[in-house]
């Protein structure tokens, strides 16, 4: 039987992935109270069971300690019941904007601020997530994009590390991205916008793909590049990092960085071992 604790930051994406785990063949079980905890794990991995694969929700709540969860599960381990952590994670500001848009109160802050209930939180979570399994952060995720992740891990059955890639093409003009780990500058190449055929168009498109990609110098720099992230990734892992931002800039963010951004991602996505999503940050802006 596999048998996964789902757990994590409220508004990090619990509810979501165990619709998703529902969804791929797991029996689903949320806010399950403390103290029947270890009485349903006996009973689903009794001999002769149906139930093949299980998913428990648990999270934190004003009215029971999670620290008896702690001691649960670790008794569990301690009496040969194997399981994995799934942690559901976002950052503070992810978190506060969703938390606003839903109109809700944090559970360890109902009468006070957002802010000190996600920060009293961490806290909490901060031992149960050092042990998990797999931390998943879904600060820049897309449903889409969580599902393929959660399928890879517990339907393919692939490896995985818990650092989530995100490759995001910008435009100069309009900022640096406040959260990218990595910044390169692709303002040495030919710019398409003084192209009036290219003009209007982005680096989705093939023509200004083909024209940027015409200059040697994108594909000497994409070469490197990938030779660097991928010397980087192993040991970004290795020192426990959960997010990955790699930030290409060109000065408007439609044509050059995109294709480039593209090209990282197409090189990148089929390596395994760690989860990769792409996003393009300005290629909606007006030209």
């Amino acid at each position: 039987m596999r048998f996964v604790v789902v757990t994590g930051m409220s508004g990090g994406g619990k509810s979501t992935a165990l619709r998703m785990l529902e969804d791929a063949g797991f029996y689903c079980v949320d806010n399950l109270p403390v103290l029947l905890i270890e009485k349903f794990v006996e009973l689903i991995a009794a001999p002769g069971g149906e139930v093949s694969k299980v998913a428990l929700g648990l999270d934190v709540r004003a009215d029971q300690s999670f620290d008896d969860v702690r001691k649960i599960l670790e008794k569990l381990k301690e009496d040969g019941y194997k399981f994995e952590i799934l942690f559901m994670e976002a950052n503070d500001r992810t978190l506060l904007k969703r938390y606003k848009e839903t109109r809700r109160m944090h559970p360890l802050s109902p009468d006070g601020r957002i802010e000190d209930g996600i920060r009293k939180e961490r806290d909490i979570l901060s031992n149960i997530r050092i042990k998990s399994d797999y931390v998943i952060d879904t600060s820049s995720l897309l449903t889409r994009e969580l599902k393929e992740e959660l399928d890879r891990i517990f339907v393919q059955n692939k490896e995985y590390n818990n650092l989530m890639v995100r490759i995001l093409s910008f435009g100069f003009k309009h900022g640096i991205p406040a959260d990218a780990d990595l910044v390169f500058d692709v303002r040495f190449l030919p710019n398409p916008f003084y192209i009036d055929d290219l003009k209007h168009k982005t680096g989705n498109d093939a023509e200004v793909q083909d024209y940027v990609m015409s200059y040697p110098e994108a594909h000497i720099f994409i070469e490197k590049l990938t030779d660097m992230i991928g010397f980087l990734i192993p040991n970004y892992i290795k020192e426990g990092k959960y997010q990955l931002v790699i930030g290409i800039g060109c000065t408007g963010g439609k044509h050059r960085s995109v294709t480039l951004a593209n090209r990282l991602h197409e090189r990148m996505k089929d390596k395994g071992g760690y989860g990769i999503n792409i996003s393009h940050r300005d290629i909606g802006q007006g030209v």
